[in-house]
């Protein structure tokens, strides 16, 4: 499986199930027996920047260019 096929499964989890990206990751490599840290090279940059926007939207991460404006 290559990166563009894994994000496209993560993103079909994400809609499906209705969790986070993180918890979608976690969610794929658990039903199908891999370690988190091997799936590491096959998350691109694309489904990176969506990790990274989730965590700071679930103040996980602090952003580094000021705040965020509500919609």
């Amino acid at each position: 499986m290559n990166s563009k096929e894994f994000s496209l499964k993560i993103e079909s989890i994400v809609k499906e199930k209705r969790i986070t990206y993180m918890d979608a990751i976690i969610w794929y490599c658990d039903t199908n027996d891999l370690d988190v840290g091997t799936v590491n090279s096959m998350i691109n940059k694309s489904l990176k920047e969506k990790i990274k926007d989730e965590a700071i939207n679930l103040r996980m991460l602090k952003e580094k260019k000021g705040g965020v404006l509500p919609l």
